[in-house]
């Protein structure tokens, strides 16, 4: 059953290690969260993350190695979500604002003038700043689908610590392009989750 309870999928969210192995998300399901997750915003909408979900005994085969200490829940979530950052993703330009134009969302004259400013600027940004162009994008997907999946009743935890060389050559990507950004394993809770704290807001905020 589907939860629109903003609170609860906010408030309830926790990071799951263990989950119910019998428990499998369709393709469809899977590709319906994506669909959703990716209405986060991104930078002159370009859209640079990348995803391989991972959910075949094979898949968690070739992932078991480089996860380091977050085995459990590679072996026993449903699915596990490998997100990349595209570096490249200045390609997809033309289609994703030609596709703008043909929905009415944008104009021609726009999109040239766009277009036009932004992919020359793209392309001569060195590796280490593209990266960091395109950081706060695919964070923002991340979390958007850690919410998006616990409205569709499952839960998550977010991996940082794996082989962060090794994962994209692994599952056949190129390790030039796609950087490694975040690891979410997705599936149905078998246990509770801790309960956390966090600082008050009037502790960490200031208004002037």
């Amino acid at each position: 059953m589907r939860n629109n309870d903003f609170s609860d999928i906010v408030l309830g969210r926790k990071s799951i290690r263990v989950y119910d192995e019998t428990v499998k998300i369709s393709h469809e399901e899977m590709l319906e969260m994506i669909q959703t997750a990716t209405k986060a915003p991104s930078s002159v909408n370009l859209q640079p993350w990348r995803f391989v979900v991972v959910d075949s005994d094979e898949g968690k085969a070739k992932l078991r190695p480089l996860v380091r200490c977050n085995t459990t829940q590679n072996d026993t979530s449903s699915a596990t979500l490998l997100i990349f950052g595209d570096l490249q993703c200045y390609e997809y330009g033309e289609e994703i604002y030609d596709k703008a134009v043909a929905e009415g969302k944008l104009s021609q004259e726009a999109r040239d003038e766009q277009l036009g400013a932004f992919i020359p600027l793209y392309k001569s940004f060195p590796k280490e700043k593209m990266k960091k162009a395109v950081r706060l994008d695919y964070n923002l997907a991340a979390m958007q689908f850690m919410l998006v999946a616990r409205s569709h009743g499952y839960d998550t935890n977010a991996i940082g610590g794996f082989e962060h060389r090794q994962l994209a050559e692994t599952f056949g990507l190129d390790k030039e392009r796609y950087v490694p950004v975040l690891i979410l394993s997705v599936g149905k809770a078998l246990e509770s989750g801790e309960e956390t704290v966090r600082l008050d807001a009037e502790q960490i905020t200031t208004f002037e």
